[in-house]
């Protein structure tokens, strides 16, 4: 395939953005949703073939686009061009192809929204952004990407614009990634200083070549750069914006919260291994985030009502696991569990949606329950995403789990080891309570008889959640009823994908190749965290670990069902008996309230008091309204010349040509002594 076609990979995204933006509001919705599948579906075809051409024999390891000079000044000259390796192409693959199935889901799910193409306007810029970040060759143009996604989920959170916390979480993503983005700018700084260009070859290369380079400088760009990823991929301090993001529409939280945003910063941490390795500092930072927000955000899951929120959380401590293997310099184990959790965490979300689309728009799991006979797709498919994130064997999450809780071991860091199979623990447990809650015990919610099979749900908004109204022009009493094939058949194939995706990376203590291991050896073989660790294991342990595994994730299964199956009661009767630590864990350990006493209020009564009293109102304000009296001063003065008298004009004619008269005289004299 000519290197040409590569282009495409964005471009059409961005050429669907273009079309349905301009003219989509007057194209029929099936033209909408035809121009926003093509955009997504040629992408996600020309990259099945690089596949097929990059596992071919004796391919190259790397296919450069070229591109045209974009910035050249004196000392800098930065290309608009991109790169593709194979860490690039697990990431494409991810990209258009999980998104590809949301927006295939989306025909179904927004079908009778206002806004509709906007709605896929918005979709496919996203996905243009995405891809120009993951094909960027440097830096800058990464930073291009990474500012792109971030508007477009600005505008995607906030699609509801109509209400307020809509609205406000849209604005709250888009102000807490400016803060990661702040950091990311200054390593673009420090990195421009020391190495004279942007380009990944060009500064990798310079830090390959100099083995005596550690610490100093290379531990500041890299810790800059773990803040620019802690704002993108949702880690602690910067993790609070995406649980607010589920005010937008159920496939928005699929494709930021699986295929796209929250991905970006796990690939440029593991994109800039070279310069992370030569950083022990800024690993460990990398290591001790990413097992605090795991087992942080774990703790907040396992108490919350809303089905939503409970994966919202779910997918801040996932992220976790993969900031604690790059930590821990399994970068490879992070990308894998990158691509399994894309699989299953993009099908738990499409999974909720179809059960909020059932239950109109109701998504507090304490009015589910008895689902599994009402929609037993939509049961089955879910079950197979629940499965597959708790860990259990065979599913695609067992292999890329075990994966990072083994190389966290025997990397020597036995605590982070720890906190990862605790976490993997809790994540059983509030999964499986999930499970329960929404399709086990008995009904309690409301049937709905003005429903009707239209092929999707119909959203109003009011209030915080979702709501459906049934169709004017219909009258079919549904009730709670199965979603329709367009919705079903994305849900399907992440399923099947969630069961077998984890095939890629069995490792050979389990009989297996270690498939995306050796595909990602060109990227990550030379790390000599990597090495070391290879070293450190065996087959024995490895299993063992494993085994360990396992069993933590059957008790978080059986205390689940236990609380919420067995002995409904027991859970609150346990909630009762520590009241004050429950609303604690409830309340997110009011971390929200701290930053808006802490932080959000004195920022807003600096900007009041000084910004706006002071420099706005007296020193801008009051600095024009001084230069606009002064100049209606002097014209006071100035227009009394201009009195209409002839004589007055004669006499001020008079003066000024005396004037002249002597200084031609005198001032000639005066300049010739």
């Amino acid at each position: 395939m000519p290197s040409d076609y590569f282009w495409l990979i964005p471009l059409l995204p961005f050429a669907g953005f273009l079309i349905n933006g301009t003219v989509g509001r007057k194209l029929p919705r099936s033209v909408v949703s035809a121009v926003a599948l093509v955009a997504t579906l040629i992408p996600a075809l020309i990259v099945s073939n690089l596949w097929i051409i990059m596992k071919a024999a004796g391919a190259p390891e790397v296919l450069q686009v070229a591109g045209q000079p974009w910035i050249q000044i004196t000392g800098l000259t930065i290309n608009f061009a991109f790169t593709i390796d194979h860490l690039t192409l697990i990431m494409l693959g991810v990209v258009t192809g999980v998104g590809f199935l949301i927006h295939v889901y989306s025909v179904g799910y927004m079908a009778h929204e206002e806004g509709y193409w906007r709605f896929f306007t918005y979709l496919n810029l996203f996905m243009f952004f995405m891809l120009v970040l993951v094909l960027a060759e440097s830096f800058l143009l990464m930073f291009v990407g990474w500012e792109g996604v971030g508007l477009a989920s600005y505008l995607l959170i906030g699609f509801y614009f109509k209400k307020d916390s809509a609205a406000n979480a849209g604005k709250k993503a888009f102000i807490v990634n400016r803060i990661g983005d702040f950091g990311f700018l200054l390593a673009m700084f420090l990195i421009v200083r020391e190495f004279g260009s942007l380009d990944f070859t060009h500064v990798f290369n310079a830090i390959s070549v100099n083995p005596e380079w550690h610490g100093g400088i290379l531990t500041a760009i890299a810790l800059l750069l773990v803040l620019g990823a802690a704002g993108k991929s949702a880690q602690i301090p910067l993790y609070v914006w995406l649980p607010d993001a589920m005010e937008g529409p159920t496939p928005v939280s699929a494709l930021i919260h699986a295929a796209t945003m929250v991905t970006a910063g796990i690939y440029m941490v593991a994109r800039c291994h070279t310069l992370f390795d030569r950083s022990p500092y800024a690993l460990g930072i990398v290591a001790i985030i990413g097992a605090a927000t795991a087992i942080f955000a774990a703790c907040i899951g396992m108490v919350q009502h809303d089905i939503k929120r409970v994966l919202a959380y779910s997918t801040v401590s996932q992220l976790g696991y993969m900031f604690l293997a790059c930590g821990v310099g399994a970068y490879t184990a992070g990308i894998f569990h990158l691509l399994t959790h894309a699989f299953f965490k993009a099908l738990l979300f499409l999974a909720a949606g179809s059960v909020i689309h059932a239950l109109s728009g109701e998504q507090d799991m304490r009015k589910m329950g008895g689902l599994r006979k009402r929609i037993p797709i939509t049961f089955w498919t879910m079950t197979m995403g629940v499965f597959a994130i708790s860990g259990i064997p065979p599913w695609a999450g067992f292999f890329s789990k075990d994966e990072i809780l083994y190389q966290a071991y025997i990397s020597g860091n036995k605590l982070i080891w720890l906190v990862g199979l605790v976490t993997a623990g809790m994540t059983s447990f509030y999964m499986f309570r999930l499970w329960f809650k929404t399709f086990f015990g008995p009904e309690h919610f409301e049937e709905h008889t003005d429903l009707h099979d239209h092929g999707a749900a119909v959203h109003t908004h009011s209030g915080s959640h979702a709501v459906m109204v049934a169709d004017p022009e219909e009258n079919h009493a549904h009730g709670v009823h199965e979603s329709p094939s367009v919705m079903l058949g994305p849900l399907v194939i992440l399923a099947i994908l969630s069961v077998i995706g984890g095939l890629v990376g069995v490792p050979a203590a389990m009989g297996g190749h270690d498939e995306i291991g050796h595909f990602l050896d060109p990227v990550f073989a030379t790390t000599a965290t990597a090495e070391a660790a290879t070293t450190a294991g065996s087959r024995g342990m490895e299993l063992g670990l494993a085994t360990v595994s396992v069993v933590v994730a059957l008790i978080g299964l059986y205390i689940a069902y236990v609380f919420y199956l067995r002995k409904p009661r027991t859970a609150a009767a346990l909630a009762g008996r520590f009241p004050a630590l429950y609303r604690l864990v409830e309340n997110k350990f009011y971390v929200d309230e701290i930053y808006s006493a802490l932080i959000v209020t004195p920022l807003q009564m600096f900007s009041r008091i000084f910004l706006g009293g002071l420099v706005d109102a007296l020193i801008v304000n009051g600095s024009g309204a001084a230069a606009g009296a002064g100049t209606r001063g002097l014209s006071s003065l100035v227009r009394r010349v201009q009195s209409g008298n002839i004589r007055s004009y004669a006499g001020w004619l008079a003066i000024g040509a005396a004037a002249v008269l002597l200084v031609m005289i005198f001032g000639r004299s005066i300049w010739m002594h």
